[in-house]
């Protein structure tokens, strides 16, 4: 084989290989960006159920408001992710389709290679003067190398071959591609129109609910700010209170963290490797308020501070610990509801807004334990769980420490 044709088969071979890599990263990020988007139809179906009522008749007030603004952003979100999933798609039917272009280019030149190769072994007759080639060496030593050229030849020419061969499967495969993307994609516009027609329903909910809220505006505001005053108050008490535990294993010294055992080393250790993989405190539920600084989901030029986040569940649903541990503190703090704390080491986790608890001070909790029942609001026609972790004083985002 000449050098040529070397070098053409050697590009062949990168070209298919740098097709394979491209297709299994598209793959990858369309397959992550499926997963993202059937969690949010899950988290949709859940608000539904667990804030949406549509057979109340009430009066409209502004929880309903806070829960449709809760299932827009979702939506949105929902949208959002489905574009993303389409434009990869049409970027890479594109691509598919370019790289069908080119091979069919190198398999068009390869053929064409591959038959002056063949119709030059006819023409010199090397097939039928293999003998005489041979018997005509010199000495042993050229009848050896010949040899060798004849079965290097034999080798190229199927190599050739079969190049030739994958190309052409390789184009078929990628053709298959590009039709069951297509069909993916035409599948996604239809999802996303549906969703974008829901959206637009709900917007004209939240529309004519802010209408006839408007004059209440002022009172809103105020009782957020009410809540939030409220919220930060209960904050301070639970920081005090876990200070007060550090002080109490640090014998009364002024260290700031948490003076641990052998075993509450071990037992920390063990909460940390769970992180990503530790069970929700609810058995069903939907976050609708995340940790940190964030605008509120109805007046969004008011920002709210949380430590945790809030899950929305059943009513009087079953609060269970996420990890094994010993109830630090129950705690009754003015006008809220019961919030249970539980020391694993040097992290503390947080359920707040109980109802009812069923454990006290003191008291060892395995995982999955049962510690409590969520408060019901009829106000506002949601049931919540403020669910918060430390480690020692410092607040930790739960939301990267909970099963996805």
């Amino acid at each position: 084989m000449t050098l040529n044709k070397k070098i053409s088969l050697f590009l062949i071979i990168n070209f298919i290989a740098s097709i394979i890599l491209s297709l299994n990263a598209q793959n990858q990020k369309i397959k992550e960006l499926e997963t993202k988007r059937m969690q949010l139809k899950k988290e949709i179906q859940q608000i539904n159920s667990l804030l949406i009522d549509n057979n109340k008749i009430t009066k409209t007030a502004y929880g309903d408001l806070e829960n449709i603004s809760i299932k827009i952003n979702r939506n949105q979100d929902l949208i959002r992710i489905t574009n993303q999933q389409i434009n990869l798609l049409t970027n890479k039917i594109i691509k598919n389709e370019d790289q069908v272009v080119e091979l069919n280019i190198i398999v068009e030149k390869a053929k064409d290679d591959y038959s002056k190769m063949v119709f030059n072994s006819y023409k010199s007759r090397l097939k039928e003067s293999k003998l005489m080639f041979l018997l005509s060496s010199e000495n042993f030593l050229q009848a050896l190398k010949r040899t060798q050229y004849m079965n290097q030849y034999s080798v190229n020419r199927r190599n050739y071959a079969n190049s030739i061969s994958s190309n052409i499967k390789e184009i078929e495969l990628i053709n298959d591609t590009i039709i069951r993307n297509i069909g993916k994609k035409e599948d996604l516009l239809n999802q996303n129109q549906i969703e974008k027609k829901k959206l637009s329903d709900e917007k004209n909910k939240q529309s004519n609910l802010i209408n006839g809220l408007k004059r209440k505006e002022k009172a809103y505001r105020n009782q957020i700010d009410k809540k939030q005053k409220l919220s930060k108050q209960l904050d301070v008490e639970i920081d005090r209170l876990i200070k007060e535990a550090i002080k109490e294993s640090n014998k009364n010294t002024e260290e700031n963290v948490f003076r641990l055992t052998p075993e509450a080393k071990a037992l920390a250790k063990n909460f940390l490797s769970n992180k990503g993989n530790l069970p929700w405190p609810v058995e069903r539920g939907v976050i609708i308020q995340k940790f940190g600084l964030q605008p509120h989901p109805v007046v969004r030029t008011t920002k709210i501070q949380s430590n945790g986040i809030v899950i929305a569940t059943t009513k009087n649903a079953s609060v269970r610990t996420v990890f094994n541990g010993t109830v630090l503190s129950v705690l009754k703090f003015k006008s809220s509801n019961l919030t249970v704390l539980i020391r694993h080491g040097d992290y503390i986790t947080a359920y707040k807004n109980l109802s009812k608890v069923y454990v006290e001070k003191g008291q060892n909790v395995n995982a999955l334990q049962i510690i409590g029942n969520t408060f019901d609001n009829n106000e506002d026609s949601k049931t919540t769980l403020q669910f918060s972790i430390f480690k020692n004083t410092t607040p930790l985002d739960p939301y990267l420490w909970i099963a996805k």
